[in-house]
């Protein structure tokens, strides 16, 4: 199941976001036992270099990666961890 979460956010994010780079990291075993845990959501790591967040401020590229995941910010992930690189940076 996780590797398909990490499947899904990796594929949802390429595709939105036309990315350079990508790298989706399961982090779900530093928070056993943490309350969030305990709904089957999952933990994650995401670094993104694209040049949609070219001239945005740190906000604005997190607000973006929001945006590009949807609907699994309720159905799939519970925390997430968010690097997000301008094309030309």
């Amino acid at each position: 199941m996780t590797a398909q979460r990490v499947e899904l956010i990796r594929d949802k994010l390429s595709t939105t976001l036309e990315t350079d780079e990508i790298t989706v990291l399961d982090e779900g075993h530093k928070h056993v036992g943490h309350a969030g845990a305990k709904t089957g959501l999952g933990h994650f790591a995401v670094t993104v270099r694209s040049a949609h967040f070219d001239g945005l401020s740190m906000l604005d590229r997190h607000r973006l990666v929001y945006e590009s995941l949807g609907s699994l910010m309720q159905t799939d992930i519970h925390a997430l961890s968010i690097r997000a690189v301008a094309g030309n940076e």
